[in-house]
C-alpha cells in the first residue's frame, strides 16, 4: 500500500497514474453520444486459428466519432440491473438529459421496461413495482429528504473542510492524476453523486466521453439537473442522469473505464458488495477513485473494538467509518490491485485499478 500525508497546498505529484486497456473492437456510431435502438447487425471475428460471430443485439451506442480507430469512442454501457443483459432503447429519439424523462429502454433477456422520471433514467432492479417499497438503511433514506437534497451544496458539503477535504477544485485536480489513462476520450461513472458537483465538473473539463451521473436518491438528481440547467453552455450531450443501486449497477461487465464516489463510501449499506459491483463493470485497467473520512484511533489497535463499530453501523444503518487498512482490504478482496491513497487529517483519496487476465 502506498500512502501519503497532505496538507496546506496539495501536490499531485504523490500520485501514481495507473494504466489502461482499450477495447480490442469498437463501434463507432454514426453520431456523437448517440443512445440507439437494436441494430441487427453481426459482426465477424476472424483469426487463423478460430472465427467468432457475435451478434449486435443492441443496444445502447454513445460515444464521440473517431477516425482511424481512435481511443475516443465507447459503446455498450447500460445494462439491466436484474440480468445484466444489454438495453435497447424504444422509445423515439436519442438519450440525453433533456429526453430522459421520455425514455423507455428494455431487456431483451427478461423483457422488462425501464421508464425515465422527471429528470433521470430509473434503473433500479424494484422499477415498476406497483407496491413494494425497497427498505434502505437510515444512512441512505436520509439522502433522500428534500431538504437535505437541497442543502447539500449550499452549504453542507462546503463544511467537509473542517475534516480535512480540500475542496471540489482541489479534488478534482488529485483525481485528474489517479485516472490520466482515460482523459480524452474515457467514460466515467460519478457514483452516489449527489447533487452533482462532480458531475458537472467532470462534464465541463472536456475530458471524458461521457458522464453518468449516478445515485439513488431522486431528489439529489433532481437538484442535479436543476443545477445544470441553470447552466449556460453546458454540455448536456456528455451527462446523463441514472438511478440506481451501488450494490446493482445497471452496466455492462467491463464497460466503463473509470468510477468516482466522493465522500460516499462510508455512506453505502454494503461497502464490500458497491467495490465488487464497482469491480464487475470496470473495464480491466479500469479505475475506481473514492473519498471518504478515516476512522482513525483506538479501532485500529484493538481488533474487537472494529468488530463491534461494524455491528453497530449495520443495525443502526449509521455511517461506517472505516480504516486505511479496511479500504485496501475490500478493494483487494474484490479483485482491483496497485491501492495507494493519500490523506489530509481525517480526509483521504484512495484509487485501485482492475486487475488485468492473465
Amino acid at each position: 500500500m502506498a500512502s501519503a500525508a497532505i496538507g496546506g497546498k496539495l501536490s499531485s505529484a504523490l500520485l501514481p497514474g495507473s494504466n489502461h486497456n482499450s477495447c480490442l473492437v469498437r463501434v463507432v456510431p454514426a453520431r456523437p453520444l448517440a443512445f440507439r435502438r437494436r441494430l441487427p447487425a453481426r459482426l465477424l471475428l476472424a483469426s487463423s486459428a478460430s472465427s467468432v460471430e457475435t451478434t449486435l443485439m443492441e443496444t445502447i451506442v454513445a460515444g464521440k466519432e473517431v477516425s482511424g480507430g481512435g481511443g475516443g469512442d465507447w459503446d455498450n454501457i447500460l445494462a439491466c440491473p436484474i440480468c445484466y443483459r444489454p438495453l435497447s432503447l424504444i422509445s423515439d429519439g436519442l438519450l440525453t438529459v433533456d429526453s430522459a424523462s421520455r425514455a423507455s429502454l428494455e431487456c431483451s433477456c427478461c423483457r422488462k421496461t425501464y421508464y425515465g422520471k422527471e429528470t433521470h433514467v430509473e434503473l433500479i432492479a424494484a422499477s415498476g413495482a406497483k407496491t413494494y417499497v425497497n427498505p434502505m438503511p437510515l444512512a441512505t433514506e436520509f439522502f433522500r429528504l428534500p431538504l437535505i437534497s437541497f442543502i447539500y451544496e449550499r452549504g453542507w458539503r462546503q463544511n467537509f473542510v473542517f475534516g480535512g477535504f480540500p475542496g471540489a477544485e482541489k479534488e478534482f485536480e488529485l483525481l485528474k492524476n489517479y485516472v490520466k489513462p482515460v482523459l480524452g476520450g474515457g467514460n466515467i461513472v460519478d457514483a452516489s453523486c449527489g447533487s452533482g458537483l462532480f458531475s458537472r465538473l467532470f462534464a465541463k473539463s472536456g475530458l471524458f466521453s461521457l458522464v453518468v451521473a449516478l445515485d439513488y436518491s431522486e431528489n439529489m438528481l433532481k437538484q442535479c439537473y436543476e443545477f445544470v440547467n441553470q447552466e449556460s453552455d453546458f454540455p448536456k450531450e456528455k451527462l446523463l442522469l441514472v438511478r440506481a443501486d451501488i450494490a446493482r449497477l445497471p452496466f455492462l461487465t467491463g464497460s466503463i473505464d473509470a468510477l468516482h464516489a466522493g465522500a460516499a463510501i462510508h455512506c453505502w449499506p454494503s461497502p464490500s458488495s458497491a467495490v465488487a459491483e464497482i469491480s464487475r463493470v470496470l473495464k480491466p485497467g479500469g479505475v475506481f477513485v473514492g473519498t471518504t473520512y478515516i476512522l482513525d484511533g483506538p479501532f485500529n489497535f484493538i481488533p474487537f473494538l472494529g468488530a463491534i463499530r461494524q455491528n453497530v453501523s449495520e443495525i443502526s444503518g449509521a455511517y461506517s467509518f472505516i480504516s486505511e487498512g479496511e479500504l485496501e482490504d475490500i478493494c483487494q478482496a474484490c479483485g482491483l490491485e496497485g491501492f495507494t491513497c493519500v490523506r489530509n487529517r481525517q480526509f483521504v483519496m484512495f484509487s485501485a485499478t482492475k486487475a488485468k487476465p492473465l
